[in-house]
């Protein structure tokens, strides 16, 4: 396939076959993705079932904020700045490797070696923790509907080998499964929205939950903490540029699709929570439900076949964010492997799929060995939440979380070094997005213990966040390494397909 002779880059007559000079499996097909196909695969990875029925009662218990619905206004328009840099980017840079491909381009290759290993523990950490509440609520059904007593970790390491199984497909295959996932689990959740303003609580129609008023108390820094991570997942359209056709028109489009849309979408269903259970009862009410919030609310008002549908809803929605996170794991070892961060075989795409199949196999092994690895430890009865939710799900969805958000800071700062490097330095509002991002990014760690369930005095509150301050440090390491041994790779960290061209120009150079 390696040929030196051949054009940098090149398509067949169907459009979706790129490569480079030095091969057709050395790239990613293009022209895979269109607008539908590209916002589909990135709100799927949002769960918008999961964070109704499980991130909103959870904060709301926790944290004791009736203004939730207003954060996400709030958060909303902090993201939608961010989005302005971070879609200007994606303009100049398309590369599957992302954030750690932006921060390359702004703060240098080191920062982006760094980037990369944090986005790939990051994002390995989100996935894993899905597999661990996914497997429970799996159980669930089994024990509800079949009175079958099925452990949690059987459901999860097949969702597992379904997960590899589709990774290795087609991307657009992938974006209709997600798709017919997403509308459906989004049409249940609109319905309920609906149903709640119909049938409000005693207290009516009321807009407490948006008063500045209440979000008083020293809980608002960790509840912005556990409304981030619902927004988790819109900042994955620029990973599909290169399998887009028009990347430049593309990515910025989907950005703001998606953070906008998920905005207002939260913002409304958390208000409709509000308005169900009433303004002043939702906390109480929460404490008491916990993640049964929103089918409690449903049974009332839709009956127990609408409540029942939910329930596997919710579970399919979970199962549409896996295989999102995975795809998304899958192209940043592509890219990493491309620019010698990881070794050469992840720099190359599987058969006709064009998927990035080694990518995707070790995404596949990771979340099976840490399934695994807690279905060794865990000791108590089947549909004890103990191992799948209360560790699994919540050390490792708050590591990943933690993860993104650190580099969401990261990329705001390299926005602003980039074009500030290009006579554009008029950048207060991504200066503004920054320090907001930080402020989230010191409170997550700050009341990590909070975030994870566990005592103030617990080592969980340094070791869990912990994980990503290691993989800043080793991919910090692996970057001063690489300019020092090895200058060529260093320099091609954030170049993608466009280190091929210079490889091929320095080749043809006498």
């Amino acid at each position: 396939m390696t040929t030196g002779k051949s054009s940098t880059s090149s398509a067949t007559a169907d459009g979706g076959d790129v490569s480079t000079f030095r091969g057709r499996e050395r790239a990613l097909r293009a022209d895979r993705l269109g607008t539908g196909g590209l916002l589909l695969s990135v709100l799927a990875a949002t769960a918008p079932l999961m964070v109704v029925a499980g991130v909103m009662p959870t904060t709301f218990a926790v944290m004791g904020i009736e203004g939730q619905p207003l954060l996400f206004v709030l958060l909303g328009a902090v993201l939608v700045l961010f989005g302005v840099g971070y879609a200007e980017m994606s303009r100049h840079v398309h590369n599957a490797g992302a954030f750690y491909a932006y921060i390359s381009r702004g703060l240098g290759g080191t920062a982006g070696a760094s980037a990369a290993l944090v986005a790939l523990v990051a994002y390995n950490a989100l996935q894993a923790g899905i597999y661990g509440i996914f497997g429970f609520e799996v159980s669930g059904l089994f024990s509800t509907y079949a009175d079958l007593q099925v452990a949690w970790w059987i459901p999860a390491l097949a969702a597992v080998l379904v997960v590899g199984t589709l990774g290795r497909l087609k991307i657009d295959v992938n974006a209709r499964v997600l798709g017919v996932l997403l509308v459906i689990e989004v049409a249940l959740v609109v319905i309920f929205d609906i149903a709640a303003v119909a049938d409000p609580a005693k207290e009516g129609l009321s807009l407490h939950a948006f008063n500045p008023d209440t979000l008083g108390g020293a809980g608002v820094g960790t509840a912005l903490c556990f409304c981030v991570a619902a927004f988790l997942g819109f900042e994955q359209a620029p990973v599909y540029a290169e399998e887009t056709s028009r990347p430049h028109v593309l990515v910025p489009r989907v950005m703001f699709l998606a953070v906008g849309g998920v905005a207002v979408f939260f913002a409304l269903s958390c208000w409709a929570l509000t308005v169900a259970a009433g303004p002043s009862r939702i906390v109480g009410v929460s404490q008491k439900q916990s993640a049964g919030l929103l089918f409690h609310l449903t049974e009332s008002r839709l009956g127990g076949t609408f409540t029942d549908v939910l329930h596997v809803l919710f579970v399919t929605g979970m199962f549409a964010a896996m295989l999102s996170f995975h795809n998304v794991v899958a192209r940043y070892a592509f890219a990493m492997g491309r620019e010698g961060l990881l070794p050469s075989a992840f720099g190359r795409t599987t058969g006709s799929s064009g998927a990035p199949g080694t990518g995707s196999l070790l995404q596949t092994a990771v979340s099976a060995v840490i399934v695994v690895v807690f279905a060794l430890v865990d000791d108590k009865p089947t549909g004890d939440p103990t191992e799948p939710v209360l560790h699994l799900f919540t050390w490792f969805g708050n590591i990943g979380a933690l993860g993104v958000i650190v580099l969401m800071a990261a990329a705001s700062v390299s926005v602003i070094v980039f074009f500030a490097r290009r006579g554009s330095a008029g950048a207060q509002a991504w200066r503004l997005v920054t320090s907001a991002l930080t402020v989230i990014a010191v409170y997550t760690v700050k009341d990590f213990d909070v975030l994870v369930g566990a005592g103030p005095d617990s080592a969980l509150s340094w070791v869990l966040p912990g994980i990503i301050g290691l993989a800043v440090l080793v991919g910090l390491a692996q970057g001063l390494f690489l300019r020092a041994r090895n200058p060529e790779a260093h320099a091609r960290i954030g170049l993608g397909n466009e280190a091929f061209q210079l490889e091929k120009a320095a080749a043809e150079t006498p």
